[in-house]
This record gives structure tokens, C-alpha cells and sequence, in this order.
């Protein structure tokens, strides 16, 4: 059964700085494309970024580009987001993701977790 369990999400300041994780099991994660997701209440999920297996090619919402990080450590079959400055317009449930099939980026994605809530505000 795969489990993708993301952590990090809580009250930052406009400005600050944040990072999420998430843990995977039950699937050989070294294999998978992976990304990050956002949604706010009543909005559909948005891409944020996402990441191939190897961590090679990231690509980034253009709200996100030079803002946020994405990277992942296969030894720890952890995937991260780093955040810096955050606005308030980044407030949502953040949504971690697995593709559906291994050494694929694009078929789409699978696998969810539970999110995390990232909230920006001072």
C-alpha cells in the first residue's frame, strides 16, 4: 500500500521560511517522478512543482519559480519543498504527489497524501 505522508505545513510570517516533506512508502521510490500540489477552499488543486526520479529537471508554477525548492533524498525516500518568502496568497493545503507508473513525468499523478496546511500570515 502506498503511503505518502507530508509534514512542515503550520504559521509562517510573510518573509520567512518554510520546508515540507514527504516520506513515501510502498513503492520504490527512487523510480518515481514526484511533485507538490497546493489547494485553497473552493479552488481546484494547483501544480506547484515537480521532480523527476533521479531529482534531475525540476519544474516550477510560475508562482512558485525563484521562490520555492524542490528536491528529494532517495536514501530517505523524502521529498521536500522549500519555501522562502512566502505571501499570504500561498496560504493552502500543500499536497504531496506520486506518478502513476515508474521512469514516467507527465502520465500523471496517482499517489496522494493527506496535505499539509501552510498558512502565511503576520
Amino acid at each position: 500500500q502506498v503511503q505518502l505522508v507530508e509534514s512542515g505545513g503550520g504559521l509562517v510570517q510573510p518573509g520567512g521560511s518554510l520546508r515540507l516533506s514527504c516520506v513515501a512508502s510502498g513503492l520504490p521510490f527512487r523510480s518515481y517522478a514526484m511533485g507538490w500540489f497546493r489547494q485553497t477552499p473552493g479552488k481546484e488543486r494547483a501544480f506547484v512543482a515537480n521532480l523527476s526520479w533521479s531529482g534531475s529537471s525540476p519544474d516550477y508554477a510560475d508562482s512558485a519559480k525563484g521562490r520555492c525548492t524542490i528536491s528529494r533524498d532517495n536514501a530517505r525516500n523524502t521529498l521536500y519543498l522549500q519555501m522562502n518568502s512566502p505571501k499570504p496568497d500561498d496560504t493552502a493545503v500543500y499536497y504531496c504527489a506520486a506518478e502513476g507508473a515508474q521512469y514516467i513525468l507527465g502520465l500523471g499523478y496517482d499517489y496522494w497524501g493527506q496535505g499539509t496546511q501552510v498558512t502565511v500570515s503576520s
